[in-house]
């Protein structure tokens, strides 16, 4: 029987693609590197030093480990900066309805999301009430496609996998979730998420009741 779910933050609760966008590109222009929408959807699901090697990768980079640390730092600091104009209002459609709607049939429910800066993501959404766990950057050392950040919420829930559903809107995602076990609700496009168990194009569609009817036999 399912008892928890487990949210990715970034691109299903709400989307913070485009400020994340925006300082990377502040930073690859201040480094004179080449970075554009194509390169940036690499970047989804994945830790922030993951993402500057893969910018680094692409611009046939090199540089100390001290100073990609530094660099990161910088476009935290600009990502960090532009949380402050976030309100309540930016939920994704469906996002809250969704979380409301596990609270009140209760539901365990867990934020499973490689960002270092989910906190002050769902205090500026006023979400953290709807959160039993927050599993974030800071919980584990393994990102995604590992699948540790999913496994530290369930076990934090005292849930197994198989007693877990996790939204993703990230390829990488939907392969953690799969590499132990959780079953897995992809949101987006079928190229991206279509190797999930269920599939929709975006959050306002993956109601609860539509996930139960997908998963009638878990519930």
């Amino acid at each position: 029987m399912i008892k928890g779910f487990i949210f990715d933050l970034d691109g299903v609760i709400t989307d913070t693609a485009e400020l994340h966008f925006a300082a990377w590109k502040k930073l690859s222009d201040d480094m004179d590197w080449q970075f554009d929408r194509d390169l940036n959807e690499k970047l989804r699901g994945i830790s922030r030093m993951d993402s500057i090697k893969v910018i680094m990768d692409h611009n046939n980079v090199s540089l100390k480990e001290e100073t990609i640390m530094e660099l990161a730092t910088q476009k935290n600091d600009i990502y960090v900066e532009s949380l402050d104009h976030m309100t309540p209002e930016d939920y994704l459609p469906g996002a809250k309805e969704l979380l409301t709607h596990l609270r009140s049939e209760g539901f365990s429910v867990a934020l499973g999301s490689a960002s270092k800066n989910a906190e002050k993501v769902l205090k500026q959404l006023n979400a953290t009430h709807y959160f039993d766990v927050i599993g974030d950057g800071n919980s584990v050392s393994r990102s995604k496609p590992a699948p540790d950040i999913f496994l530290y919420a369930s076990e934090k829930m005292g849930l197994s996998p198989e007693r877990c559903i996790v939204f993703e809107d990230a390829e990488k995602g939907i392969d953690a979730a799969k590499a132990s076990n959780f079953y897995s609700v992809g949101i987006g496009p079928e190229e991206r998420v279509g190797h999930a168990d269920v599939r929709f194009d975006t959050m306002k569609e993956a109601t609860l009741f539509e996930v139960k009817s997908h998963f009638k036999d878990l519930f």
